[in-house]
């Protein structure tokens, strides 16, 4: 590998790095460009962890010999059980841990193969090894992504050359830089995700922060919440209320998102989501729908619940359709990405009327009005209810308890 492929390499990732490329056609194009230029490479594995709340980091695996399965792999928390044991018997562990900045092992010249896969490795016919960490420091990391981890093999007969590792130690810094900016473009995603509801936090990363901007959308609009959640709160043990919690808005926030709808804000024991796909009659069908999955899974929990000696309750819901206004309110300091309107006001009223008539769904009149037909046979009127700060009375109506 001359000086001229060293710096085409080097330009281009950094301009994939810019640009946002995925990880994994990163770790493929430097690859197949490392090995066109002349410096073999037969495999190579690139590891980062991320700020994510089910996973701890992702992995990227490259083979020359073509695709390989769980060439991206999305690994949990290596912080206990066999999860921990692999990752201390790992180079990568021992790089982390010590002062040094990479390992080579030469397998053609008689290098011990002395950590987790590599004798696998030298009995697949790799004659060389070279493991490396990229260290971020404390104003560069983003929560446990605290650095770059990469391993690189060959089964060239005379192993890497001089050159070529001086090639490696070379370009894998910009790589590791590269692999960074995607990565911390995906995080940034995922918290806004996480925090702000699926299409809120869409709307917020592609750069709509401005406070008072806001849009007048049409949707239908979901208000759920726990029965009898303060009377449980006060007598379970309080280590357990957020177990509580998380099991019961966990069962809602998968039957929301499964069904096409985002859930804006978790609010106590209460969740306000919103189904607004443009079309009135398929968004009604998508809660009502999830609304059967709540319910069905939820006997499943609380059966699970009482059988570990844990309390249990049930889920009970508003439903209503109506304009709302979108988008960011707030102060310039703390902004909130969320609905509002009389509509938003109406659906908590319904939601709480469901104990006083002792229903777990209740549903506008306007609500029923927009479902099709063939839904609209599976409610039941329960009369006209004055609903606080409504100006009118409404008509309510819940699912025949004949067609559950």
């Amino acid at each position: 590998m001359n000086d001229r492929d060293l710096h085409e390499i080097h330009l281009w990732l950094s301009q994939e790095g810019y640009r946002g490329t995925d990880e994994a056609d990163l770790i493929t194009g430097f690859c197949e460009r490392c090995n066109a230029s002349g410096l073999p490479i037969d495999r190579a594995l690139a590891i980062i962890d991320t700020l994510h709340p089910d996973f701890e980091g992702r992995a990227f695996h490259w083979e020359s010999t073509g695709p390989v399965p769980d060439a991206v792999r999305e690994y949990e928390a290596t912080t206990e059980g066999s999860a921990l044991e692999s990752w201390r018997a790992s180079v990568f562990y021992h790089l982390m841990t010590q002062d040094i900045d990479e390992i080579h092992r030469p397998f053609l010249r008689g290098a011990p193969a002395d950590f987790s896969n590599m004798a696998e490795l030298r009995g697949a016919g790799h004659t060389d090894y070279i493991a490396m960490i990229h260290r971020f420091t404390e104003t560069g990391r983003v929560g446990e992504m605290d650095a770059f981890f990469s391993s690189w093999t060959t089964r060239d007969p005379q192993g890497f050359s001089e050159d070529g590792l001086r090639a490696l130690r070379y370009l894998v810094p910009t790589l590791a830089l590269a692999v960074k900016c995607t990565s911390s473009i995906r995080i940034i995603g995922t918290l806004a995700d996480v925090y702000l509801g699926r299409d809120a936090g869409r709307k917020v990363v592609s750069g709509q922060i401005n406070r008072g901007a806001v849009e007048k959308i049409d949707a239908v609009i979901w208000f759920s919440d726990l029965h009898n959640y303060t009377s449980i709160s006060d007598r379970t043990e309080p280590e357990q209320i957020i177990p509580f919690l998380n099991d019961y808005a966990g069962l809602v926030i998968d039957a929301v998102h499964d069904h096409g709808g985002s859930v804006l804000k978790l609010i106590g024991d209460g969740v306000l989501a919103i189904f607004r796909s443009g079309d009135r009659h398929s968004d009604c069908v998508a809660a009502l729908d999830a609304e059967r999955t709540v319910h069905r899974n939820l006997g499943k929990l609380n059966a699970r619940r009482l059988a570990d000696g844990m309390p249990a309750t049930e889920v009970y819901l508003g439903l209503h359709v109506g304009e709302v206004l979108y988008g960011n309110i707030g102060s310039q300091s703390r902004l909130d990405f969320t609905v509002v309107g009389p509509a938003v006001n109406q659906v908590s009223r319904i939601s709480q009327l469901c104990t006083s008539v002792d229903r777990d769904v209740l549903m506008s009149r306007d609500f029923v009005d927009a479902c099709p037909h063939e839904r609209i046979a599976e409610m039941v009127s329960l009369g006209r209810y004055a609903l606080r700060g409504v100006g009118r009375a409404t008509e309510l109506f819940t699912i025949d308890p004949e067609m559950r």
